[in-house]
């Protein structure tokens, strides 16, 4: 770590090789104000505080499952509701997933996976495309009006996978196979998403260039 980045409430940009892919993101609005840091060639380690326990849960979870660091700070007009901190937080980890891929060039690309967790299962597929599209399907009925650790509700869990997807410029297909308790049907999804993730990230030492028959992503 880098002690002279440190700020006041902990936040830190570690020192990291020249290599890495790297960002750094601040978005301040009316309803929320994040500081966000990622790296892609990191090892799953995380710090983040949202002031939504859960949330922070997940974000953990997508940082160790995609081995992607993470670094957030946020605070938001949460007596309100979780709403917009969560959002905006997704909003910003698309911006700085897409920032931190640069021109994608020897990326492989395409990433899926299939997480169990317990009774839950849900796969997730990934295209680095360029052309941002989500489809979210299989949630049970009610999943949406679930409020899991105080003030995070199920309908959250949509807005986090669109926000994501549409930032960062990708293709994100997200299918709720099984599932019957709403903490482990979020939190499949999370790890999915992270597992998926990993893969298209991943530098494939057998790509020249960008993976497009175009040229371009």
């Amino acid at each position: 770590m880098n002690d002279q980045n440190v700020t006041a409430d902990g936040f830190d940009v570690p020192e990291v090789p020249a290599d890495h892919r790297t960002a750094f993101i601040e978005r301040t609005t009316k309803e929320a104000s994040i500081r966000l840091w990622l790296d892609l060639d990191g090892t799953g380690t995380s710090d983040v505080r949202t002031g939504v326990r859960f949330y922070d849960h997940m974000l953990d979870s997508l940082s160790k499952h995609s081995l992607i660091d993470l670094r957030i700070r946020a605070t938001g007009d949460l007596d309100v509701d979780a709403h917009h901190t969560v959002e905006d937080i997704a909003i910003v980890l698309g911006q700085a997933l897409r920032e931190a891929l640069g021109d994608k060039a020897g990326i492989s690309r395409f990433g899926d996976a299939m997480v169990p967790l317990d009774e839950a299962l849900v796969q997730a597929v990934v295209d680095i495309a360029g052309r941002p599209y989500v489809v979210h399907t299989g949630e049970p009925e009610g999943q949406i009006y679930a409020v899991i650790g105080g003030n995070y509700i199920g309908s959250l869990t949509q807005h986090v996978i669109e926000s994501l997807g549409y930032n960062a410029g990708i293709a994100l297909h997200v299918n709720v196979i099984s599932g019957r308790d709403p903490h482990h049907i979020v939190e499949a999804q999370f790890k999915a998403i992270a597992r998926a993730l990993r893969a298209a990230v991943a530098k494939d030492p057998r790509v020249q260039g960008i993976p497009s028959a175009k040229g371009a992503l």
